[in-house]
């Protein structure tokens, strides 16, 4: 398996519902094929840099996987025929993918970035402690 991440953009007059659907499809696409999608990130309606196919906004879909080259070959086929997706881009990230060491990496970066109550409480008392003191 190869890891990927791929990057669409629909038409910002498209509901929830279907960009919903396309994020479904593409991850069907992903594990029918035997992949593994490590994480759906809707980043939704942005203001874009240049217009495409005559729109100014559009809404960001962020997709990370696992997956062999024929399921990004069809989901591309899908999203070119697609009139509701814009644009797309899909990268290539290492060439083979643990996809447990990845799946705990994410779980760990996680963890970094919302540290529980008690572990934020503790750390404002120390930064009070030390204010105090110096």
């Amino acid at each position: 398996m190869r890891r990927y991440e791929t990057i669409f953009i629909a038409r910002p007059n498209v509901a929830e519902p279907e960009i919903e659907a396309i994020a479904a499809k593409t991850s069907s696409i992903i594990e029918d094929d035997g992949g593994t999608i490590f994480r759906i990130n809707n980043w939704g309606l942005k203001k874009l840099a240049y217009l495409i196919k005559k729109e100014s906004q559009g809404y960001y879909v962020f997709v990370d996987y696992a997956g062999i080259p024929a399921s990004v070959a069809e989901i591309e086929r899908i999203y070119r025929i697609d009139d509701r997706i814009l644009k797309y881009l899909t990268v290539k990230i290492t060439d083979s993918c643990d996809t447990e060491a990845v799946i705990e990496q994410l779980a760990m970066a996680e963890q970094a970035r919302t540290p529980d109550e008690e572990d934020t409480e503790e750390g404002a008392s120390e930064l009070r402690d030390k204010e105090e003191a110096g």
